[in-house]
């Protein structure tokens, strides 16, 4: 996760706070009838090579990140992050029936910074990260984990999670399972290796003392940002500094053996990870797509030039920029 600061009136001065069910402006052309891939604007399937995500309506030459869709598919949620990482808003998308919308601002998110939203399996709760006040811990960029319920009405107000998940610590990236389970991100006197992943199960509507997921997931290294299939047969994580490290941050895998025993993690290796921050995963609902955030910058940007100034203004205007963007590619876990 990233440490914000709030910055309300740079964030009224950007964005307009709507309703997920408001109208909104058609951006994207009709889906074709009887065709499931209206789910992806229509798009071509990436194949096997990682690819851009809705280049300059998602992804764009600003800050992207923690992409995630409903279980109906019909809604797209991702963070942005402001400059200077002094707020980070959550963004959706709707589709209508026939076209998707915009992205805007979400209800809940706009004041303070939220990022990292996660639907449960059953598409009932959204989860997400936030540092807004009422949270567990008396620091101003102290982030906990909230959601918000599916009622009849629409989205509840946002609840925080509460102890004994949430601490005077920072948690981030949830990750729900079928059962329950909370995964997510923390460091705690537990911890293998600074920040690690952890589980809560949840239990008669409550969630348990919150247990470290051990090695070989974690490491003496940073192990940060996981995904966890909904039958919990998979996990897939950010980890920085192992010895097949790519780069600045890779994702791993690792399947769960029995119980809560996990595979030894594998590198996803360069066909996915970069030479920069490769990190928030999440896998499509039927688990076609593994989406995920990455700083990579274009190949063909990186011969070094840096007497000629449109090569300069190329580097700094385009979409794979250094900045957060949202990855696409099949996935085969």
């Amino acid at each position: 996760m990233w440490k914000t600061k709030t910055l309300a009136i740079l964030l009224i001065a950007t964005f307009s706070v709507l309703t997920i069910s408001c109208g909104d402006k058609k951006k994207q052309p009709p889906a074709p009838k009887g065709d499931s891939d209206w789910k992806y604007f229509g798009l071509a399937s990436p194949g096997k090579t990682p690819a851009l995500f809705s280049p300059e309506i998602v992804s764009t030459r600003r800050n992207e990140r923690d992409f995630t869709i409903s279980p109906a598919g019909n809604v797209m949620f991702f963070s942005m992050v402001l400059p200077g990482n002094t707020l980070s808003v959550i963004l959706y998308l709707r589709f209508d029936g026939f076209f998707w919308s915009e992205p805007k601002v979400t209800t809940f998110s706009g004041q303070y910074s939220d990022m990292e939203p996660a639907f449960s399996p059953d598409g009932n709760k959204l989860f997400f990260a936030s540092n807004r006040p009422n949270g567990i811990g008396d620091k101003n960029d102290d982030y906990d984990i909230w959601y918000i319920e599916n009622t009849e009405k629409g989205w509840s107000t946002p609840i925080n999670v509460g102890s004994p998940v949430n601490t005077e610590k920072n948690e981030s990236y949830p990750s729900v399972a079928s059962d329950g389970t909370l995964y997510f991100t923390t460091e705690r006197k537990d911890s293998i290796g600074g920040e690690d992943i952890f589980y809560s199960s949840y239990k008669d509507g409550k969630y348990l003392t919150p247990v470290n997921l051990g090695e070989p997931v974690n490491t003496t290294f940073q192990e940060f940002n996981a995904f966890v299939a909904p039958d919990k047969s998979y996990l897939i994580f950010s980890s920085i500094g192992r010895e097949d490290d790519l780069g600045e941050g890779d994702l791993y895998i690792s399947h769960r053996i029995q119980d809560n025993l996990w595979s030894e993690p594998k590198n996803m290796g360069t066909n996915i990870n970069s030479d920069k921050l490769d990190y928030c995963p999440f896998v499509s609902p039927e688990g076609k797509f593994l989406f995920f955030t990455s700083q990579r910058i274009d190949p063909a940007l990186k011969v070094p030039n840096y007497k000629n100034l449109p090569r300069i203004l190329q580097l700094a205007d385009g979409v794979e920029n250094g900045l957060g963007n949202i990855f696409w590619v099949e996935f085969e876990k």
